[in-house]
């Protein structure tokens, strides 16, 4: 691949990355698959829309249905309300005091009243229709009970009672008989008398039919799109009155000596920004947006990843496939709640193989070939826990516990895939000595009553793609974005290296029909200073996933920070006081190396206006005040009324 020249090329490669970028978040987790698989994470998801929330406590939550076959995260449903049946009841009984043949004549008049939707409140606003019959809301066809309490005479078989004067059963029979012709007469003549006031008329006065009428088929519903395409809400803005509000703070010196930013309307498409845009720079972790786009896009927001395990070549021996699943865990734990685990891959490994004991442990990492490591690195990037070495098989994204430092990174080990593989033979007793790196073989017969080399045993599978993304996006794990985005050239055929990992990356930018000639990648994760993105791609991609035109690439909206509220914007726009106009509104991947400080995202102007960005800087003095005159331009987009 050939390098274009950075704009900042005269920053020393030397700097060590800064690890504040990252912020504890929490998944919950769904049902699996078929297969063992993992459950979902919790996703906090934004409107491509002109709602914005009003504060952070209250974010507005699109509906994520239409996640092709991900697990919707939506919030939990509130109580149901009662449904309306007794409304029918009421209307039955009281009409003109008739007796209980009329009541339940009435009543199967009225068997279609009800409430109809449930009209209330939705968890986040709004308004919640739910379709008749769903958990009390719908049409209540029960007929009223029959009760003393409806007005009727309770009738008991006390011996008191007529027909029971001590003149036998013949007697008794009589006065039955007699009763109930008086009670046919009273119902004849109440129902021929009877005021039907009201929609009481129109229950009673329809003719009976001979035949039943067919109610027409209920069209099956048309599946809601993963996020409402963008429309030009508020007063369109203009870019004259944008230069005008921001330009200032673009050239504050606090904010670097290289600055390259673009602004985009995503209803009109409208450049309303540009400064040094078609110019590639050091993009840090923004980098994660071209491979959440490129993989969401490759492989589709269901798609996960398998962990496996078959029958070595001798018996006893089995084999642990690592399928490239980052978020693989020993246990659970609450780093990657949901996750596929290794004590269940276990489990079924064991009940497998039934009476045969597992003897020794082979770890297959084929899927993934060459350097461990990225061009561009810095020597201290796995040992300071930025990263760990790219293998396909790990626990915990490489680390050694299962914990994420919000500040400072997290311990990695030397050789991750060795690491799963000794802890998933401890489960299955056999000793670390007779763990060994190794190849699966190829499926072959057995004779009867043994295991035949290559049969499977055991497979556990990731949450959906679409979750990964998010956490990747979230909590900027460089080390899941690098094994996520090897996925992109797996899909193609191509081997699963980082080059062409990033080949693979911007040839498939490329086919969504963006600038992908505005990008030049060494990585996946952005931890490479020798990476290049223009503001320009990063607004275009951003622009395009707001569409609707590629619904899986609407999902990658769901893994954006939110400023003040989550993942590593949740301590942004906090200082000085006039960025917290930005809390809860601005929505965007971060990105930090030393000297280098970068922002792309999505935030909606006071106006009700949806603009995408990117603002890149480098040559800050300071990283903590660079960091602040970078939210500042974007809180001064939210508050601008530049129409």
């Amino acid at each position: 691949m050939a390098a274009r020249a950075l704009s900042n090329a005269g920053v020393e490669l030397s700097d060590q990355p800064s690890a504040g970028e990252r912020a504890q978040g929490a998944w919950a987790s769904a049902p699996g698959t078929a297969a063992v698989a993992g459950g979902t994470y919790g996703r906090a998801s934004v409107p491509i829309n002109n709602l914005r929330p009003t504060s952070p406590a209250q974010p507005v939550v699109p509906d994520s249905a239409a996640r092709a076959g991900g697990a919707s995260n939506g919030p939990a449903e509130g109580a149901v309300a009662p449904g309306s049946g007794q409304e029918a009841d009421q209307v039955a009984r009281g009409a003109a005091g008739v007796g209980p043949g009329v009541e339940h004549a009435a009543a199967r008049g009225a068997a279609a009243v009800g409430a109809g939707p449930n009209e209330r409140p939705g968890p986040g606003g709004g308004t919640d229709l739910r379709a008749p019959g769903a958990g009390g809301g719908g049409t209540d066809m029960r007929a009223p009970a029959a009760s003393p309490a409806a007005g009727r005479t309770a009738v008991t078989n006390d011996a008191a009672g007529p027909g029971t004067d001590g003149r036998g059963r013949k007697s008794r029979t009589k006065w039955v008989v007699a009763l109930s012709v008086v009670i046919a007469l009273v119902v004849a003549a109440g129902v021929v008398g009877l005021v039907r006031p009201g929609p009481v008329a129109g229950w009673l006065s329809a003719e009976p039919t001979n035949t039943p009428t067919t109610a027409p088929p209920t069209p099956d519903p048309s599946p809601t799109p993963v996020l409402v395409a963008a429309t030009g809400g508020g007063a369109a803005l203009t870019a004259d009155s944008v230069t005008r509000a921001i330009d200032p703070l673009v050239k504050s010196t606090a904010l670097g000596t290289k600055v390259h930013v673009a602004v985009l309307d995503v209803a009109s498409g409208e450049v309303l920004y540009a400064r040094n845009a078609d110019t590639m720079t050091t993009p840090a972790s923004t980098t994660k947006l071209l491979t959440a786009a490129a993989v969401l896009s490759s492989r589709g927001p269901s798609y996960r990843l398998s962990t496996r395990v078959v029958a070595g070549s001798r018996p006893g021996e089995v084999v642990l496939i690592g399928g490239g699943d980052p978020t693989l865990a020993t246990t659970a734990n609450k780093l990657f709640p949901g996750a596929a685990r290794l004590d269940t891959l276990a489990a079924q490994v064991k009940k497998a193989l039934g009476t045969t004991k597992p003897t020794r442990v082979l770890y297959d990492i084929s899927l993934f070939s060459g350097p461990e490591t990225a061009r561009g690195w810095d020597g201290s990037d796995i040992s300071f826990g930025q990263v760990s070495r790219i293998q396909a098989l790990m626990v915990n994204a490489g680390r050694v516990k299962p914990i994420h430092n919000e500040f400072g990174g997290d311990p990695r080990s030397s050789n991750p895939a060795d690491a799963a593989a000794k802890a998933f033979a401890k489960m299955l007793g056999v000793p670390s000595s007779a763990v060994k790196k190794g190849k699966a073989p190829v499926a072959a017969s057995a004779a009867a009553g043994e295991v035949a080399p290559g049969a499977p045993l055991g497979v556990v599978q990731s949450p959906p793609m679409v979750q990964l993304t998010d956490w990747m996006l979230e909590q900027s794990d460089n080390t899941a974005a690098e094994a996520l985005g090897r996925q992109v050239a797996i899909a193609g055929g191509k081997p699963g290296t980082f080059d062409d990992t990033t080949e693979a990356i911007i040839g498939r930018i490329r086919d969504l029909g963006l600038p992908a000639d505005e990008a030049n990648l060494y990585d996946a994760s952005g931890l490479s200073r020798n990476n290049g993105i223009s503001p320009t791609l990063l607004t275009q991609l951003l622009a395009f996933a707001a569409s609707g035109e590629q619904p899986a690439l609407s999902s990658m909206f769901g893994g954006l920070p939110v400023a003040g509220w989550s993942g590593t914007m949740l301590k942004r726009f906090v200082k000085p006081q006039a960025n917290q106009v930005g809390q809860g509104v601005v929505r965007a991947k971060t990105g930090t190396l030393s000297g280098v400080n970068t922002m792309a995202g999505m935030l909606t102007t006071a106006d009700g206006r949806l603009l995408v960005f990117a603002i890149m800087a480098s040559g800050s003095g300071n990283a903590v005040t660079g960091r602040a005159a970078l939210d500042r331009v974007a809180a001064r987009l939210v508050q601008c009324d530049c129409s």
